[in-house]
């Protein structure tokens, strides 16, 4: 018996008779939440109040508690699962591995008694992201999903941000602007390399920097924007790194030595894009090339890219049919006629 697989119209990727990933799906008894970006948080209120039950990582419900209050999960049942371990489930078995995304990501493999197995990637980076998993057919991301978006450099960003940084903490503070998990991915970076000045932050990035560092993250001490100490670093230029989302960056800042951390650049690893500021090319999605290879190795019978979240699944899907020559099909898709060819 083939296991369900398919992405609804509101975006929850379906996989077996139970399970609903990353957003609501009324028919689905088991919703999976595979890391704490919002666009994979679709429709949880309305999971927690009808699903039996709602699986994640520790980690991922660390953060979601922190980006979404306290009370989030009192609404309905939830289960955390360590990667590699498994529940069951009318008799399907539900496994959450490894994803180098944000802390806690997960992709989701279930498969049934008969060896039946359907897998959905979440959102990931190629290195750190294991296993790769051999199934009947895949459901993969499409970030980055058209040949466009392949990498043409071939440099170690960590080493370029970090000496960029260094050059500018001798003139005083260094404003970072990204997104939450890539902040602490560059937090680390720096303490790794021994870049030891004040980390400073706003009160919700220094919230989930702490769930980092629970779960084993090497930030090192940060300080409250907000407080005396913070207050006067920033106000009389001082050596420190500052920490921003990305949303405040026409607000803060102005004047100060500025770089923004960012996938979405393919041709350069670094580039100025403002008088005193610069853009790195530090990305935790895989490119094409990289989701192109995750596939093959994977050697799904099958393959679904996500063209809910990011519209490039329709691209991936021919690229996958092109090159690799694996029946592959963007959804949501309305077309019914190619939707029943395909299955």
């Amino acid at each position: 018996m083939t296991l369900r697989s398919s992405i609804s119209d509101r975006g929850a990727i379906l996989l077996g008779n139970s399970v609903a990933c990353d957003a609501f799906d009324e028919t689905s008894p088991l919703r999976v939440v595979t890391h704490a970006h919002a666009d994979h948080l679709v429709g949880l209120r309305r999971s927690l109040k009808n699903c039996e039950k709602v699986l994640m990582t520790k980690a991922t419900k660390d953060m979601i508690e922190v980006l979404k209050g306290p009370g989030t999960f009192k609404l309905g049942i939830t289960e955390q699962l360590e990667y590699g371990k498994s529940i069951e489930y009318n008799n399907e078995k539900i496994t959450l591995n490894k994803a180098n995304h944000i802390l806690g990501a997960a992709q989701v493999l279930v498969e049934n008694e008969k060896g039946n197995r359907v897998a959905y990637t979440g959102d990931f980076k190629s290195k750190g992201t294991k296993p790769i998993e051999n199934c009947d057919t895949l459901v993969v991301e499409a970030t980055y999903g058209s040949p466009s978006f392949t990498r043409s450099f071939n440099l170690d960003v960590s080493e370029l941000l970090i000496s960029m940084i260094e050059r500018r903490l001798r003139k005083g503070n260094v404003y970072v602007f990204g997104y939450y998990g890539k902040l602490q991915e560059v937090m680390q970076i720096l303490r790794c390399a021994h870049v030891y000045v004040p980390f400073v932050m706003p009160e919700q990035i220094l919230r989930v920097s702490e769930v980092y560092k629970r779960h084993g993250m090497n930030l090192g001490d940060l300080t409250p924007s907000n407080n005396e100490n913070g207050k006067e670093l920033l106000e009389k230029n001082l050596p420190c790194v500052a920490f921003y989302h990305m949303n405040k960056r026409k607000s803060i800042g102005i004047n100060s030595s500025r770089i923004c951390v960012s996938g979405w650049e393919f041709r350069l690893p670094c580039k100025q894009i403002g008088r005193n500021e610069h853009l790195i090319a530090l990305s935790d999605h895989s490119d094409f090339e990289e989701l192109i290879e995750y596939i093959r190795l994977s050697k799904p019978k099958k393959v679904i890219t996500d063209n809910y979240r990011v519209k490039h699944g329709e691209i991936l899907a021919k690229e996958i049919n092109k090159r690799l020559g694996i029946p592959a099909m963007a959804m949501p898709n309305r077309n019914c006629k190619q939707l029943t060819n395909f299955f």
